[in-house]
């Protein structure tokens, strides 16, 4: 016996294969229209309901961690997602409170963790965007839109110059790509890195990633390879980029260090990859390259994590421990002396570097996401 259906002439009778007349037919389109009426009312319901659920979700409390390092940790995981959800005129006043150094030519900010410079898939909100609102905030509605000079990795903090016309732009850039600009990182490192002071000097290639997760990650290519016990020199790849990086121990550990690195070439995640793959200490909080054929939490040992006060399953959360902490830049335009710019460590990585035992240079012991200071030589 078939169902009944709205869209026949008549209705089915139980027990009978006959079809009713247009009586029933007549009699019938009220009772479809009620019920797709019923149906719409259901389906808003239901809709409703299940936007009340999610937001019931999203607005329940999770339960605090006892633990400090935990409490930061959730705090930081929190404060990222948040970045992505904000209004860019709070984003710019943040960004404002941030600012390092001011002229006529230049704005520098103290760029915060897990923050993009550029759009991209997946990216809401970027540095790009909330530039001219930042110069309207500087300058008044009238202002100009600000220029970036450079950038820096989304998980890297510290330094990060702009300019307010687009020719002072060109021309930092141009001081950039011309290497006349000193920089200076830090990084807390998983092991410590032999000698203790040096220079890494191995070009850097992409390359995609055979495994589970097909992916690409910049690798090293060397010039030379071992054989049967012998050096040999290795084929050179065109598409290999020369990349040069000069590194010295500050403050260490057993299995830990904070690292200061002044990277002389500028290539796509060049001290990750020089700090993981050619010196076997990659970075505290690098997911990417702390193994090279798999996407996967960084693996700690338990010695570490215990300073930390984690469990391997929480190191996910961990934030990389990378940060620019000084650019000189020389002289440029009007200003006839080189300007020196140094950011403070934010807060996470100055706990962090406690946890680990770690000291860092005696003005710089307090760490703060919005200071910085600035030196005129």
């Amino acid at each position: 016996m078939a169902a009944p259906s709205c869209n026949a002439p008549g209705l089915w009778v139980r027990g009978s294969k006959q079809r009713l007349g247009s009586l029933f037919s007549l009699i019938s389109k009220p009772f479809c229209s009620v019920a797709a009426a019923s149906g719409t009312v259901s389906a808003q319901r239901l809709a409703e309901k299940l936007r009340a659920q999610k937001q019931e979700q999203k607005t329940k409390k999770q339960p605090v961690p006892t633990s400090p390092v935990q409490r930061r940790v959730q705090e930081l995981v929190r404060f990222t997602q948040q970045l992505q959800r904000v209004h860019p005129n709070v984003l710019a006043k943040a960004l404002s409170r941030g600012i390092v150094h001011q002229d006529k030519d230049l704005v520098v900010i103290n760029k915060p963790y897990g923050l993009p410079v550029h759009g991209g898939p997946g990216v809401q909100l970027c540095i790009s965007d909330v530039l001219p609102i930042l110069a309207k905030i500087l300058h008044g509605h009238k202002a100009e839109s600000l220029h970036l000079c450079h950038r820096l990795d989304k998980e890297t903090t510290g330094v990060m110059v702009l300019a307010w016309e687009k020719e002072v732009a060109h021309q930092v850039q141009e001081l950039f790509r011309t290497r006349q600009v000193a920089k200076k990182y830090w990084a807390v490192t998983v092991h410590v890195p032999v000698p203790p002071a040096g220079v890494v000097d191995i070009p850097i290639i992409e390359k995609e990633v055979q495994g589970q997760q097909q992916h690409y990650k910049m690798a090293l290519s060397p010039g030379y390879r071992m054989e049967d016990g012998k050096i040999v020199r290795a084929r050179s790849n065109r598409n290999a980029h020369m990349a040069v990086t000069q590194y010295q121990v500050l403050s260490s550990t057993l299995s830990s260090a904070l690292v200061e690195l002044q990277p002389v070439t500028g290539i796509k995640h060049q001290l990750r990859v020089h700090l993981s793959f050619g010196l076997d200490c990659p970075i505290l909080g690098d997911h990417k390259y702390s193994d090279w054929t798999k996407l996967a939490p960084q693996k700690l040992s338990l010695g570490t994590l215990k300073k930390l006060g984690l469990h391997q399953a929480k190191a996910r959360h961990i934030p990389l421990h990378l940060h620019a902490h000084q650019l000189i830049l020389p002289a440029l335009g009007s200003r006839k002396e080189e300007l020196d710019l140094v950011c403070k460590p934010p807060r996470y990585f100055v706990c962090s570097l406690r946890r680990l035992d770690l000291q860092m240079p005696s003005q710089d012991q307090n760490g703060d996401d919005e200071a910085g200071r600035v030196r005129a030589q």
